[in-house]
Parts: C-alpha cells; structure tokens; sequence
C-alpha cells in the first residue's frame, strides 16, 4: 500500500497494489497491520455503500461532531468522484482549506478523511458507487453538514451549483463563516 499525503494534514491518499492477470484482480483495500504500522486509524465500526444513479450528484460535506467524531476511508469500486475534505479545524493553519482528489475504480485510490474534517463528493459517471469505511456509528444527533458551494470554500466542483443533484438537506447547511466551532486545535 501506498501512502501520499496531501496538502491537509492527516488528510492522505492511499494506493493499495492490484494484481492482475487474464482473470481480473485482486486487491488488499485494507490490512489492520499496515494502517497500525503507519499509524493510521484502524478501528473501523461501519461500512458504508452509497449508488449515485447520475454524474454531478453532489453527496456533502458531511462530518459528525465530537464525541462520535469519524474517521472515513473512502474508495470508489465503479464509476469515478472528485472527493473532497475541508478542514474544519479552528486554529489550524489549514483551517477552511480542502483538498479534491479523484478517486474511481480505475486509479483505485482511497481518501483517508480523519475527525475534524467535512467529507464530500461529486459523481464524474453515472451509475458510480462509493464505499467508506468510519470509525464510529452513524448518530443522527451528532451528524453535521457544511454547505457543499460555500465561495469561501473555493472548492471547484465539476458540476454548476444550478445542475448539481443535491438532497435538501446538503442544500440547507450552514456556510463556513456561520459553522459553530465544533473542532478546534490548539497552539
């Protein structure tokens, strides 16, 4: 496995080996040992599988608050996504920031999205699904939203906010500026 970092601390892109031959592949996507190893969370409770049925769907920014905070490893095994991490850290000298980096079942890169960050995605293809493992059980009470076309954000999606396939729910959350200080860092 391969581990790069990004341009947000403790966001990082993770390449697991493929070995093909005329049958397929065949893959390690996660190795409790390795991730150890690397100092890398390992205590995964809950897989998640989302099917984005249309390219420009947008599913985000998405994070749960302290203290059912997650850890997301993040995949795509058909189709490809621009997926996005916002730092959500105040204090942090990245604070507001975000890195998008393309993940498909071509490239076979994960995003590894730690606590204190926003997570989400936009579909590039139709019929693409995402899978990401989190370090804690979803709890409705603590899940939280960052408004995915927030300018502050600076975020370049690959779709126009007016073409995008959006819940009402995303649609509704707060822009950075009005988000409470849910994460902080100190120094």
């Amino acid at each position: 496995m391969e581990l790069l970092k990004t341009a947000l601390p403790g966001v990082l892109v993770l390449r697991p080996e493929r070995f093909a031959d005329e049958r397929g592949f065949f893959s390690e996507t996660f190795r409790h040992s390795w991730m150890q190893e690397a100092g890398l969370p390992t205590s995964w409770v809950q897989d998640n599988h989302s099917l984005s049925a249309a390219p420009g769907t947008v599913r985000g920014l998405h994070f749960q608050v302290p203290p059912r905070a997650q850890d997301k490893l993040v995949r795509v095994t058909r189709g490809s996504v621009l997926d996005v991490a916002v730092d959500l850290r105040r204090g942090s000298a990245t604070f507001g920031r975000h890195v998008a980096v393309t993940l498909s079942a071509a490239n076979w890169q994960q995003l590894l999205v730690p606590q204190g960050f926003a997570h989400g995605f936009c579909t590039l293809e139709p019929e693409t699904e995402v899978l990401y493992k989190v370090s804690d059980y979803y709890s409705p009470e603590h899940d939280c939203g960052l408004l995915w076309s927030d300018p502050a954000l600076g975020i370049e999606w690959p779709v126009a906010e007016e073409a995008a396939l959006v819940s009402e729910r995303d649609r509704r959350h707060p822009r950075l500026a009005s988000l409470p200080d849910y994460f902080t860092m100190e120094g």
